[in-house]
């Protein structure tokens, strides 16, 4: 068997503010051990269970956060920024679950650092359903028939998944007071909730059923500014709703659907705000 661990950095136990998850800031080195810690409590779980391989994607920024040197001896890390599915990079079908560490709320909820790929980012669509990161990759693992199995976070990333993905387990580490205040475990006492959860979602698994996108997805993406709509469309395909700064884009499948959300993020950081 094997299981599947993005590792985004918001949602790690602890961390309250930016000066954690930005690698130019004072805290950033505690904060990519704690997020090591975390990875490591999950895949430890994991093997005690009796699963065979675990894969680590770095899901961060750069996506170069991890402490592959402290790193869990028998996981595999995918680290490093450019990849194709970014944060389920290599998610395939021949996973039996999934697990999303370190997740938080998506843009314009309640949860610290919420936010949705970039902060340009109001909302993101799939037809008429709203989804942040934590939807979104669910969606992807779905298409793969991958069940995501546990969300660990902050309070508000995990309220979401249980909204969005029935049955799934989660973990909430740490308690929002602001976008940039929590209330959290101790990482020792949230490594010991992680494993727990890991091991209850392993023997949940049968019953967690994969988050299925619609067949030929129409993705909406909505942002702050029309400056960042008008590059989101320069790519093909896609078109700015009249009166709206919401960029439209009729996909084969959610996996197009993904990638083509990749490039026009990357796009819409090109706006000037001066």
């Amino acid at each position: 068997m094997k299981l599947y661990i993005s590792v985004d950095m918001e949602g790690i136990t602890g961390l309250p503010d930016e000066s954690f998850v930005d690698s130019h800031r004072h805290n950033y080195e505690r904060a990519r051990k704690i997020m090591t810690q975390e990875a490591n409590a999950i895949a430890s779980a994991a093997f005690e269970k009796g699963v065979q391989e675990v894969l680590v994607n770095d899901s961060h920024s750069k996506m170069n956060n991890l402490l592959v040197e402290e790193l869990h001896p028998d996981a595999e890390l995918i680290t490093g920024e450019m990849k194709p599915l970014s944060m389920v990079q290599s998610l395939d079908h021949t996973f039996a679950g999934a697990v999303f560490a370190g997740y938080h709320a998506r843009a314009g909820q309640p949860g610290v650092m919420s936010h949705t790929m970039i902060f340009g980012v109001r909302n993101i669509y799939i037809n008429d359903v709203v989804v942040g990161e934590l939807g979104f990759n669910a969606y992807v693992a779905g298409h793969f028939d991958v069940p995501v199995l546990l969300v660990a976070g902050d309070d508000g990333a995990c309220r979401e998944a249980e909204a969005l993905i029935p049955g799934v387990v989660t973990a909430p580490v740490k308690q929002s007071i602001s976008r940039s205040s929590v209330k959290t475990l101790h990482p020792i006492k949230a490594q010991a909730l992680l494993k727990e959860k890991m091991t209850e979602a392993l023997e949940k698994r049968t019953a967690i059923k994969p988050l299925k996108a619609p067949e030929n997805p129409v993705m909406r993406i909505e942002f702050t500014n029309y400056g960042e709509a008008e590059w989101a469309a320069m790519m093909p395909g896609c078109v700015i709703e009249e009166g709206t700064t919401i960029v439209r884009f009729e996909a084969k499948d959610i996996i197009e659907a993904y990638r083509a959300m990749l490039v026009m993020t990357e796009l819409a950081m090109q706006t000037k705000f001066c």
